[in-house]
């Protein structure tokens, strides 16, 4: 029997190394991850540039205080302000740690309690961060969650408009909602919601944690939509596999931050920001992005031609490469299908297949994965599950 908690229903797969875009388990059979771990490997398994920044770290340091410079720290934030609409970081361990840091910044620098969130969304399993999260199947079995949570309707401004207020802090929003099912959000719903925020003195956070860092081909998607957030959430894709999470935030909302306000004892390790600084300087280049942006168009054009058609499937949809494929059907037996012939990918939601490929993916990458799609979801028998 496993000591460990079984908070994850695990497939049948035992990592042994992985290195790129190829994940090897232990008996030496290969896979193409199109999941990235969640994301998180944005640059694949042990990029080159990132495994050498980590061992320089580990011949300098591996940990300090906070209540000390650490120089790599700013470099990081510089980078993250440099390319956002914030200012200021504050750096965690992952994006529930993130999500939880803007949400008290939120309260603490407006003197207001009240939070809006859409429904299917998800900002972490935190107590604060589950309760930011418009699904009732994440808060069963925790008993109430803070009263100060409010769910509207995703990619509708009228029932927004009807429930913002003067005791409103914040509106936090996913524009491409991620484990919700990967529902883009409306461009004309997300300027509107900043029009509305701004009219009513209410913060607009935008979580980033899956969304950001290249993943759909800007530095952040909301940049998508022409719109400057007050707080940006971002972890996933930041450190290419190394736990991090960062807030970032307009220079307004400093000084509600001050010393003793927060902290993470390992917020801002050396390790992870080595990490994130070679992420952000090979992620945040024009060309690379510009890189994304062609072999997600590529991607997305594939799949529309050979995947679509198929009956199993309802749409496709998504941002970059953040892809959902819903089906009309539970997808769990489709997973475990395409994991067998090779292909790792995730699910979102009952429904959709969630592709994440790692940002440096190959066309003929897509290519492989394509086909591998097509094979089990036509396969009779696999559909008919």
């Amino acid at each position: 029997m496993t000591a460990l908690f079984p908070t994850y229903k695990r497939f049948n797969l035992s990592v042994e190394r992985a290195s790129g875009t190829t994940v090897e388990d232990t008996d030496g059979k290969s896979y193409l991850d199109f999941g990235a771990g969640i994301g998180v490997c944005s640059l694949g398994h042990r990029h080159p540039s990132v495994q050498e920044a980590l061992q320089t770290q580990l011949n300098a340091y591996w940990h300090v205080s906070n209540l000390y410079h650490n120089p790599v720290q700013e470099n990081v934030a510089n980078l993250l302000t440099q390319y956002s609409s914030g200012d200021q970081v504050f750096f965690c361990n992952s994006g529930t740690e993130a999500n939880e840091a803007a949400i008290k910044l939120a309260r603490k620098a407006t003197g207001k309690h009240k939070m809006i969130t859409f429904n299917q969304s998800f900002h972490g399993r935190t107590l604060g961060a589950m309760a930011a999260t418009g699904q009732e199947k994440i808060h069963n079995g925790f008993g109430p969650m803070l009263e100060t949570f409010q769910y509207v309707p995703f990619n509708d401004n009228e029932t927004l408009k009807q429930v913002i207020d003067g005791e409103t802090a914040a509106v936090m929003l996913e524009v491409v909602q991620g484990e919700g099912g990967i529902n883009p959000a409306d461009t004309d719903f997300v300027q509107e919601l900043e029009r509305v925020c701004q009219e009513n003195d209410v913060l607009l956070i935008v979580d980033e944690v899956q969304t950001g860092i290249g993943r759909t081909g800007k530095p952040f998607a909301y940049q998508h939509y022409g719109i400057s957030p007050d707080i940006i959430t971002s972890a996933k894709g930041l450190a290419d596999g190394v736990p991090v999470g960062a807030m970032i935030a307009k220079d307004k909302l400093r000084d509600a931050f001050g010393p003793g306000s927060h902290a993470a004892t390992f917020g801002g390790n050396p390790l992870a920001m080595a990490a994130a600084e070679a992420v952000l300087k090979h992620v945040f280049q024009d060309g690379f992005l510009q890189e994304v942006t062609d072999k997600s168009n590529y991607l997305m054009d594939c799949l529309n031609e050979l995947i679509k058609p198929l009956p199993v499937v309802s749409s496709i949809r998504g941002k970059g490469l953040m892809i959902g494929i819903e089906c009309s059907q539970n997808v769990s037996h489709l997973v475990e299908a395409l994991i067998e012939k090779g292909l790792l990918v995730l699910s979102a939601g009952p429904n959709v297949l969630r592709l994440l490929p790692p940002l440096i993916v190959s066309k003929e990458e897509i290519d492989q994965a394509v086909d591998l799609l097509s094979e089990v979801l036509s396969d009779e028998k696999v559909s008919a599950h």
